[in-house]
């Protein structure tokens, strides 16, 4: 699966922007704040209506501008699709991304701020797996859903309630709800951790890299033993629930382990390796999505190269191409490698096809 072609009218610093991308690896090249992040945040809501920023819905038009919209080709073997997304303001008054997208369209996005997968708290280990899980099964993000609502209402009681035998009839119909909806979710959590941890070793040893890896479902509850070890839980903590005002026993208390070399990588390894470990995680999710679905993701890699030295940049430019599928790739100044690649200058809000000699020069 590859984009063909990309129009970006008023998106961001982009006033109108017409686009034919290789379907292999794209390079784009710009000084700071000239639109790279931007073109590739447009790539990524084009393609699965959603931007990997998290940014508001009325900071995507661009400044003075009413709506913004996207327009595109997706093709995988014959079979081409057209897709669209408009960003603009709705009935209640609020900005939202409608549009035609492609049930099958898939993306994968690695910025900076993906080193927070190693360094933030358990949060962002979990949302980095449920967003892995749900490229793989798209339910799994409404059992996420199911499961916060039910956690949401079941906290509520809790934080109502006099004491625990006065509770503990009303609240077994939460209990059940978040037994089923959680047992559910552990399930593709740690079978999306299995494919991901197999697939990221391999990741580890083609970026040169020699060091054991490991990846661990960490589950203080236990809730993956089951239903009745799941509810024994929840029933010897009520007591402590009921003073704290929180449901302590579930998905929602669990983490990520990543070692290397038998050790935490969040505390020992060096910030080169945390870099090049957060880009890893990502490039392995494209192997278990591609035979997911049936093709490969779209890779969208801001500034992926930052931080590692020049014989690591080598092994992401050798790996990206490869057949991994279309790849974005930014970096501030041109990269040197003789890897086949289309190159791109990014200034000003303009794209403009950027010949081989010239980037090889500047480099």
């Amino acid at each position: 699966m590859y984009l063909e072609g990309v129009t970006l009218s008023e998106f961001r610093s982009y006033a109108c922007l017409l686009l034919t991308p290789a379907p292999r690896l794209n390079i784009l090249t710009g000084a700071n704040a000239q639109g790279k992040t931007n073109l590739l945040e447009g790539l990524g809501l084009l393609t699965v209506g959603r931007s990997f920023r998290g940014g508001r819905a009325a900071d995507l038009p661009r400044w003075g501008a009413s709506e913004a919209r996207l327009a595109g080709q997706l093709r995988r073997g014959d079979v081409v699709r057209a897709i669209e997304r408009v960003v603009c303001r709705r009935e209640d008054g609020r900005f939202g991304v409608g549009g035609e997208g492609c049930p099958w369209a898939r993306a994968v996005p690695f910025s900076w701020q993906d080193l927070v997968v190693l360094n933030g708290g358990p949060q962002t280990r979990r949302g980095f797996l449920d967003g892995f899980a749900a490229k793989l099964s798209p339910a799994h993000a409404g059992t996420v859903g199911r499961y916060r609502q039910v956690l949401e209402r079941r906290t509520r009681l809790l934080q109502r309630a006099g004491g625990p035998a006065e509770l503990r009839g009303r609240i077994e119909p939460w209990d059940e709800q978040l037994v089923e909806v959680g047992l559910e979710l552990v399930g593709r959590r740690r079978a999306a951790l299995d494919l991901l941890e197999a697939e990221v070793r391999r990741v580890w040893r083609r970026l040169g890299q020699d060091g054991a890896m490991r990846l661990a479902y960490v589950d203080p509850g236990r809730v993956a033993e089951g239903a009745a070890t799941f509810r024994q839980a929840l029933a010897e903590r009520l007591g402590e629930e009921v003073r704290r005002g929180q449901t302590l026993v579930g998905p929602h208390r669990d983490d990520v382990l990543l070692e290397l070399e038998g050790r935490d990588a969040r505390a020992f390894a060096s910030r080169g390796q945390q870099r090049l470990l957060a880009l890893a995680l990502r490039l392995a999710e494209a192997g278990p999505v591609a035979e997911a679905v049936g093709s490969p993701p779209v890779l969208l890699l801001d500034d992926p190269l930052s931080e590692l030295d020049p014989a690591a940049q080598a092994l992401v430019l050798e790996y990206l191409a490869q057949g991994l599928g279309q790849v974005f790739l930014t970096a501030p100044e041109p990269v040197a490698t003789d890897v086949p690649a289309t190159w791109w200058e990014v200034r000003g809000g303009t794209v403009k096809h950027a010949r081989l000699e010239a980037v090889r020069g500047a480099a």
